[in-house]
């Protein structure tokens, strides 16, 4: 026993001297007044055994390799991501005869705003930017809405059938939307009961309406964040309300939504996003619908009809339009995160999807 606890003893000293030495070597300056911080190690290396001059070793090397390990991952990553915006710009903003030209690569030799200025009058960016924050942003305040309902009454309810309808919400997450396009089409194209009928098809009603009732694009997603933000509240804080009288319905405008503010920023974001770069729910049920992200998929086709007067254009020459037109889709949405990019981090952190 008495050797049992004299190693017990060595191996805390050990541990106890490694991270003074460990200290130590991080703050030199301290160390040996007047001399130099090789000097100094040398000192304190004459006074340790092998094991700690191994340790002290290998903190070094760490300390002095990490640096550049993590200056290459962040490039890379930096490259990856950056990489197509970058390209993006200076091709929107050079003339089409500098795609032919080797010598140009990223700076152009001719700034210009013709290209903008053409491609946003082949979309008339006026009046789609008008359908899409119309169509898609109301749609993602609806759909916020009801996903915060579903998310409250998930959290903080206890009734019969609860875990079955959590399992459809995630089956919601994992089954595409194209897998029930057609069902939802006949339901539209033949809406209603008792032999009233009525055809939604290019009716904005047949985006609201699956918004409204939880069902909109990744509205399953939607309910499971803001479920998990809600249970992550305090019970006490429903008590209080209760006993002030509020109902359930009272309690969750009044407490609960005040809370919540990062959350349904979080969800808005994302559903914003999908909605905006949705084209094949809208193609389904709309023959004709101008938002962003339908011109841009028929970008091509319209530059060739209205601008090239169907003359065979290279798809090199193209690229400065197509180019030009990618940053109108997603100039938006970037201003929109940039001011909002803190709360958004907030929210993510809150509603328990990360860590």
């Amino acid at each position: 026993m008495e050797n049992m606890k004299e190693h017990v003893d060595n191996a805390e000293n050990l541990s106890a001297r490694a991270v003074s030495l460990t200290e130590s070597f991080q703050d030199d300056e301290q160390v040996g007044s007047g001399m130099s911080k090789r000097e100094a190690r040398k000192i304190r290396m004459k006074s340790m055994n092998r094991t700690e001059i191994a340790y002290m070793r290998r903190q070094r090397l760490f300390q002095l390799v990490w640096p550049f390990f993590r200056f290459f991952i962040l490039f890379g990553l930096c490259f990856v991501i950056l990489y197509p915006l970058i390209y993006m710009i200076s091709c929107a903003f050079r003339d089409s005869v500098d795609m032919s030209d080797p010598t140009v690569m990223w700076i152009p030799r001719t700034l210009t705003l013709d290209i903008i200025k053409e491609t946003a009058g082949v979309m008339d960016i006026w009046e789609t930017l008008k359908t899409t924050l119309l169509l898609n942003v109301g749609c993602s305040l609806i759909q916020v809405a009801s996903c915060a309902l579903a998310g409250y009454g998930f959290a903080r309810f206890k009734f019969k059938g609860k875990g079955l309808l959590f399992g459809i919400v995630i089956m919601m997450i994992l089954v595409p939307s194209q897998i029930i396009s057609i069902p939802q089409y006949m339901l539209f194209r033949h809406f209603g009961a008792f032999g009233f009928e009525v055809n939604l098809i290019n009716n904005k009603l047949c985006m609201y309406l699956p918004a409204a009732m939880g069902n909109g694009i990744r509205a399953g997603l939607m309910i499971f964040i803001f479920r998990q933000f809600f249970k992550g509240l305090p019970k006490e804080l429903e008590d209080a309300a209760y006993l002030d009288g509020c109902g359930p319905f009272m309690t969750f405008i009044r407490v609960m939504i005040p809370n919540a503010a990062s959350s349904f920023l979080t969800v808005f974001l994302f559903s914003v996003v999908w909605y905006w770069n949705d084209y094949y729910v809208s193609s389904t049920f709309f023959n004709k619908n101008q938002t962003i992200a339908l011109m841009l998929k028929n970008l091509s086709t319209l530059l060739s009809q209205q601008l090239f007067n169907n003359a065979d254009v290279s798809p090199r020459e193209q690229i400065v339009w197509m180019e030009a037109g990618c940053l109108i889709a997603i100039l938006p949405i970037l201003v929109m995160y940039i001011f909002l990019q803190k709360y958004f981090t907030e929210g993510i952190e809150r509603s328990g999807l990360v860590g």
